[in-house]
Formats: structure tokens, sequence, C-alpha cells
């Protein structure tokens, strides 16, 4: 039995100060999640794979592809850091972005943009060298448009997400660039060309309603930190509901063209049935434009990419034309 005045084993081999490098270990991994924003990169990088897929029908050479995908989350990385540099201040007057490291103040200003600067230049470097100068200069045009574009349009106008919305997109780019698809098209490879512009229409429109949820469910901190979304200049939420329901109306007939160039019949119904439960959930979410109907609409948003990206994967091949 132990005494309460003998130390225990714990204390003995440095039970303290392990306890507390494991809580700092903890608190360094969770700030390094928030400010990279892993879920975010890891859309970004299936849609660049997506892109050289559906250009060349193969993944590429292994060891040039994930330099090149390392490249993009650096990249993406970036972006995420310098966002949150910009917007500590309004960051700091919302609940579900005050923890933010910046915000928070756990990390300097100084740091942030040396790590946002680091990572931008290692990440473009390293494009270059596995997917060339065009695929490089489509991800620094993706950070441009996000960091010099959209964030500061946050504060000025609703019209932000549709700036937005370019950035969301231009990671095709990057895919399409790095499988030499202007080549490709330029021997007459019309059909791979029409699948990544698809696959582009498609990223820019899926992302209305995904945006107009997530700005609908948080509103309130939106104009608190005096963001201008479009939830926040119009409260009754009709413009959003609006917005959202042309972009998945429209998204139907994009997601179906994306379809078209492989050819196979799978990836059509794939394509028809994802797409159609999209618009449902806009349409609901349209009609009652409530807290259930905007979680709905944002869960059918990610569960509708994720299956989109994975059908291009498993029937979208250019190559499948052949043994259709």
């Amino acid at each position: 039995m132990i005494s309460a005045v003998e130390p225990t084993v714990a204390d003995t081999l440095g039970g303290p100060s392990v306890e507390a490098a494991r809580i700092a270990r903890a608190g360094w991994v969770r700030d390094l999640n928030l400010l990279a924003r892993p879920r975010i990169a890891v859309m970004v990088l299936a849609t660049v794979v997506a892109a050289a897929w559906l250009t060349q029908g193969a993944a590429g050479h292994p060891l040039l592809m994930a330099g090149l995908l390392v490249g993009t989350a650096l990249v993406a990385a970036s972006s995420s850091v310098a966002n949150q540099v910009l917007e500590r201040g309004t960051d700091r007057l919302m609940d579900r972005t005050r923890h933010r490291p910046v915000a928070a103040g756990r990390l300097g200003v100084t740091t942030a943009t040396a790590a946002a600067t680091v990572t931008l230049a290692a990440g473009t470097w390293l494009i270059v060298m596995t997917g060339g100068w065009p695929a490089a200069s489509a991800a620094v045009l993706t950070w441009v448009v996000y960091i010099c574009a959209y964030t500061p349009l946050k504060r000025v106008t609703p019209l932000n997400t549709a700036v937005g919305a370019v950035a969301g997109a231009l990671p095709v780019a990057i895919g399409w660039l790095a499988a030499d698809g202007p080549a490709r098209f330029a021997e007459g490879d019309s059909r791979s060309a029409l699948a990544v512009a698809a696959l582009a229409t498609v990223l820019y429109l899926w992302q209305f309603p995904h945006f107009m949820a997530i700005a609908w469910l948080y509103r309130r901190q939106y104009a608190a930190a005096g963001l201008r979304m479009l939830t926040v200049a119009d409260d009754t939420g009709l413009r959003a509901a609006g917005q959202s329901l042309a972009a998945s109306l429209a998204f139907v007939p994009a997601s179906l063209v994306l379809a078209v160039p492989s050819g196979s019949v799978r990836f059509f119904l794939s394509a028809a049935l994802l797409s159609i439960t999209y618009a449902l959930a806009t349409m609901r979410f349209a009609v009652r434009r409530d807290t259930a109907s905007a979680r709905l609409l944002l869960l059918a948003s990610l569960v509708v990419l994720f299956g989109l990206l994975v059908a291009a994967g498993l029937f979208g091949a250019p190559s499948s034309i052949a043994h259709s």
C-alpha cells in the first residue's frame, strides 16, 4: 500500500513532467490541425488526383504524383495560415474560430506569416519539380484568389462566395496541367478536356449550397464579426436559398456531362443519383430554411462530392471508352 508521502512509480519516473509533455504535444497537434485544416486539403488533393485521372486515365508516376500532392498540400496549408493571419480580428469574434492559434494568441503573427511564406515557397517548388511550371502557376493562382480576393471580400460584399468558389475549382487545373492536358487537347483529345472542364464546373457549382448551409448555421456569428455573408445581408435566408437552389439545379446537368466522356453507364447513373440527391436536399433547405435542413444539406454536400470523386476514379478514366 502506498502512503500519502511516498512517491508513486509515475512520480519517480517524472510523472508530472511526462504528463505536461503529453499535454503540450496534444496542444501542438491540435494547433497544427487548426492551422492547416487538413480536411479542406484532402478535398483539394482529391480534386487534383481526379483531374489527372480524367486527363490521362492513370495516376502517373507514383513518385511524381506523390510530390505533386505534397506540394499542393503545402500550398493549401499556406493559404489556410495566411487566411488566419488576415482574419485574426474577426476570428476572435466568432465561437467557431476564436480558438484558432493566431486568433487566440498562441501563435504570433510574425511566426505565422513566416510559416505561410515558407510553405508556399516549398509547395510551389515541389509542384514545379513534379508537375511543371504551369501546374505550379495554377496552384499559386489558387492561393492568390483565396487570400487576395475572397478573404478581403468577405467584409465587403455577399458576392465573396462566388469568388471563393473560383478558388475551390482552380485545383482542377493543377491536375490537368500536371497531366499534360493542354498537349493532349492539342493532339485531339477533346474527351478528357471536356471531362476536366465539367469537373471544374461541378466543383464551382457544388460550393454554393455547401457554403450557404454553413453561412445559415453560423449567420449570427458572421453578423457579429461584420462578415458580409448572404445570410447576413438577408436574414430571411431567401436569397441564400435561391442561390443554392439555382446552383444545385445547374449541378445536375454538369454532373451528367462529367460522365459523358467516359462512356460509362455506371458513372452516368452515379452522377444522376448523386446530383439529384443534392438538388433535393437543397430544395428542402430552400423551403424550410432552418437548422435541421441546413445541417442535412451540409452533410449531403460532403457525401455527394465524395461520391462523385469516387465514381470518377472508378468509372471515369478516358481509357474506359475503349472498353465500354
